[in-house]
């Protein structure tokens, strides 16, 4: 049934980190259910990034739990969470600048290679370099499948990629280079998605674009943790959307409701006087200026 709730792919509880005196996310809990799209939305700072890091291994708590696929993967490596189908992208794209398009994306499949994946974990880096080094045939068949399924990846952004396959990562722009990350965490074929603002840098036809791809990873059923700045792509996508501040959860509902939540309005409009009062004084609160405030509460 359409109102049916929808078994939990991802649990998060009571999770904490600090960084000095500074708690940059403190006892947050969340739970995200398989197909759905949920967002983080909240004022610079709020500690959405970290949470991302907290999640996908880059970074480990001070206290709490995450839960995968009915697993406890607290602390558990990137790599780990990768073989065990977690992708993510980051703020600031991450491309790998001397190699191409295709292989910036075949470098996400690398996980999968069945070849590579002993029994016997500190076998793996051997075995990879004695395959690299002999390639037999099996070896090679499986790379032109995954350089086939690469390829279908880029297609999906259709003329922003397809032409520059060939061409190396660092002569992108910005934009393209957000897309090359994207692709890249794809080719993982990850049970869950976590994007951090994937649209930062581009415009609105680019913006646009980029909603429609998310739109069509939902509709297949990927599981999709999403952050961002753009309400009005947030109001568009999300199932759920989840608002932090000061690294706490203050809100959580559907996106119209939470739009019109008086916490989160004083929240985005509290750092807004923050930063107009700081340009006022001239001072420097240390955190991006950008989107700092979105450009709409509610529609």
């Amino acid at each position: 049934m359409a109102n049916e709730p929808k078994k939990p792919l991802l649990k998060i509880a009571g999770l904490t980190r600090r960084f000095g005196g500074l708690t940059a996310v403190n006892g947050l809990s969340l739970t995200v259910g398989q197909g759905e799209l949920v967002s983080i939305i909240g004022p610079n700072g709020a500690g959405k990034t970290t949470l991302f890091n907290l999640i996908s291994g880059l970074d480990a708590p001070d206290a709490g739990s995450v839960t995968f696929e009915g697993r406890d993967v607290t602390g558990l490596s990137a790599e780990r969470l990768a073989a065990l189908g977690l992708a993510r992208s980051f703020q600031h794209g991450r491309v790998f600048g001397n190699l191409s398009v295709l292989d910036n994306v075949l470098v996400g499949a690398h996980t999968r290679l069945r070849a590579v994946k002993p029994r016997i974990p500190l076998v793996g880096p051997l075995v990879e370099l004695a395959l690299a080094l002999i390639r037999p045939a099996s070896v090679r068949a499986e790379e032109e499948r995954l350089r086939a399924e690469a390829r279908e990846i880029v297609r999906m952004f259709g003329e922003r990629l397809t032409p520059r396959l060939d061409k190396p990562a660092h002569s992108l722009s910005y934009a393209n280079r957000r897309r090359v990350e994207i692709a890249r965490a794809l080719a993982l074929h990850p049970r869950l998605l976590l994007l951090d603002e994937p649209t930062a840098g581009m415009n609105p036809t680019e913006t646009a674009e980029m909603l429609e791809i998310i739109r069509g990873l939902k509709a297949r059923g990927l599981t999709i943790l999403l952050i961002e700045h753009k309400l009005d792509l947030v109001m568009q996508l999300s199932d759920r959307v989840v608002v932090m501040d000061h690294g706490a959860r203050i809100a959580e509902g559907a996106p119209a409701a939470v739009a019109g939540d008086p916490a989160v309005i004083e929240a985005y409009l509290g750092h807004k006087a923050v930063g107009a009062a700081n340009q006022d004084t001239g001072q420097d609160t240390g955190q991006d200026g950008d989107a700092t405030v979105p450009v709409r509460i509610a529609h």
